[in-house]
């Protein structure tokens, strides 16, 4: 018996077909997004505060308070970066290469001493 898996549309694929744009206008404007979107978390980080990292990132998503314990946004903020790193050039995910063995070896086999 023989299964087929079906293909399923990526975001970038998706964006080629709604906005009529080349596939490279579609990995820039996403990249745009993605840089906006860094510069906006970062920019939380660079307010002179008195409160503690982990007060100011409760702050920072959406300058009010919010009812989500600090650890889940800390959380997520931190699958946020190891996402940027997976996917920043490639599919480093589904393709390991290089740069993911180098980073995993950095972590876990020669971590930089705290």
């Amino acid at each position: 018996m023989t299964t087929h898996k079906r293909h399923v549309a990526s975001a970038i694929e998706c964006y080629v077909k709604q906005y009529s744009v080349s596939k490279q206008q579609a990995y820039d404007e996403f990249n745009k997004q993605i840089a906006n979107a860094w510069n906006e978390i970062n920019q939380g980080f660079l307010v002179p505060t008195s409160m503690p990292i982990p007060i100011l990132i409760e702050f920072s998503i959406s300058h009010e308070p919010t009812s989500m314990p600090v650890p889940i946004l800390t959380g997520v903020l931190n699958l946020t970066r190891v996402v940027d790193i997976i996917y920043k050039e490639n599919d480093e995910y589904t393709h390991v290469g290089k740069v993911m063995k180098d980073n995993i070896a950095s972590l876990l086999i020669d971590p930089v001493p705290v």
